[in-house]
């Protein structure tokens, strides 16, 4: 995996959906993911061993991934989130490839990792609703998932 993440960090990012391999599709998404996990985490300035540990255990199951290859798709998520302006680009990927019901299940996520260190800092809730705006989600939809990841329902 390690040297097909190294190509697609190199692919140009211009090229047209229709040319981009259903693997490519794959890993881009991926890294979206990853990267909007990373980003909530970082968002209160403190990515905890916790968050850091719930990531790893989110992405391990949702893509069938080994730990060495989550772990290194987090150093390209952090990579590309440093290239990045804001996080539209990593939800652009999931809106193309995602159902709504994936969407929640990124949101659902999304909770458990803000979730990890037991609290709910002023910067992750705001971004967690950008998140929900930018991945076309209504509001109900973002409270379902926070009670559904807070097993509260």
């Amino acid at each position: 995996m390690a040297s097909f993440l190294k190509r697609l960090i190199n692919t140009n990012q211009h090229q047209a959906a229709e040319e981009i391999s259903h693997a490519d599709i794959q890993t881009s998404l991926r890294i979206a993911t990853c990267a909007i996990m990373v980003e909530i985490a970082n968002s209160d300035d403190e990515f905890t061993e916790g968050e850091r540990t719930r990531i790893v255990e989110i992405l391990s199951e949702k893509f069938d991934l080994s730990d060495d290859e989550v772990h290194e798709l987090i150093g390209i998520a952090q990579e590309r989130i440093k290239e990045s302006i804001d996080v539209w680009g990593f939800t652009k990927t999931i809106n193309k490839v995602f159902t709504e019901d994936q969407k929640v299940g990124v949101l659902e996520a999304i909770w458990t990792v803000i979730y990890a260190d037991g609290q709910l800092s002023q910067h992750e809730d705001s971004l967690v609703h950008k998140l929900s705006y930018l991945l076309g989600l209504e509001h109900k939809q973002l409270i379902d998932a926070k009670l559904k990841a807070l097993g509260k329902k």
